[in-house]
């Protein structure tokens, strides 16, 4: 653990803040990160993070590890070596990742005049934008499957949904997007056969969503296609965005984005989105 904490912290004084889309700001002693930032880009505590780099936590979990590997921007072999020395096996041929290599990651890093999101194969939220997160909510609190757009949308909890999914869908909308999701699963499940999680998510669907079991039970095909989707922002009131879905190859991550055409309406409440961002409007 003393190898994985001097590491961790030779990676983190080679992230400067510009690398990662933070400000610079101040008189810095550190020459990249501060701890503080990289909990908040990883999702830890700083007090997590201080015990990691100094040899006193026990062994960080796959989850912690796959956080800290992205937010420090590790290249393929660096993330594998940061899992060995944490006594963990990387990620497997057959196994869903949440690992977002470099690339990707810098294209969630600048592009930041629509609302972004990264998926994992199971439709899990790993990372988004700001403004992603000033229109849906920010989702960084939720932990597990309130994580997994799926489980949130065949098991809805209005409470639980309070903030984090302010998408208004008819019937067709919803019916047409449950559909698109249950394919996706079957498809993940042929591409990857040991992710167990995969495996237990699907078994729980279907004990406790009969539209979802009825939906598994027909074996349909299909794939996402461009939708248009009603938001409603509880400061800006209904926006209507085209969301369009890129897969980025070779690893299965889902970038959804949502844009506006311009000089409309909805372009200008993105416009005052990015300026107000997660502040109130009222």
């Amino acid at each position: 653990m003393g190898e994985l904490g001097s590491t961790l912290h030779a990676w983190r004084d080679r992230v400067t803040p510009a690398d990662v889309g933070l400000p610079v700001g101040g008189v810095r002693r550190a020459p990249g990160l501060r701890r503080e930032e990289l909990a908040q880009l990883a999702g830890l505590s700083v007090d997590y993070v201080v015990r990691l780099e100094q040899g006193r936590s026990s062994a960080p979990s796959v989850q912690v590890l796959t956080a800290l590997a992205r937010a420090l921007r590790l290249s393929d072999d660096e993330r594998d070596h940061l899992f060995a020395l944490a006594g963990q096996l990387p990620p497997a041929p057959g196994q869903i990742s949440a690992y977002i290599p470099p690339g990707v990651q810098r294209l969630v890093d600048q592009f930041q005049g629509a609302p972004l999101s990264v998926y994992d194969a199971a439709w899990t939220v790993v990372t988004w934008n700001p403004l992603w997160a000033a229109l849906l909510g920010d989702p960084s609190a939720l932990r597990g499957r309130r994580r997994n757009i799926i489980w949130r949308h065949f098991v809805p909890d209005e409470a639980e949904n309070a903030d984090f999914g302010r998408v208004l869908q008819t019937p067709e909308q919803a019916e047409r997007f449950g559909v698109a999701m249950v394919t996706d699963l079957r498809a993940a499940t042929a591409r990857y056969p040991h992710d167990q999680e995969l495996r237990a998510l699907i078994r729980d669907l279907r004990a406790t969503s009969p539209r979802f079991a009825a939906l598994w039970n027909e074996h349909r095909t299909g794939f996402h296609e461009s939708d248009r989707k009603t938001f409603d922002h509880p400061s800006l009131g209904p926006l209507v965005l085209d969301c369009d879905i890129l897969t980025a190859p070779g690893n299965d991550l889902r970038l959804v984005v949502y844009t506006a055409p311009p000089n409309t309406e909805a372009a200008e409440k993105l416009k005052l989105l990015s300026v107000v961002g997660l502040q109130s409007l009222t």
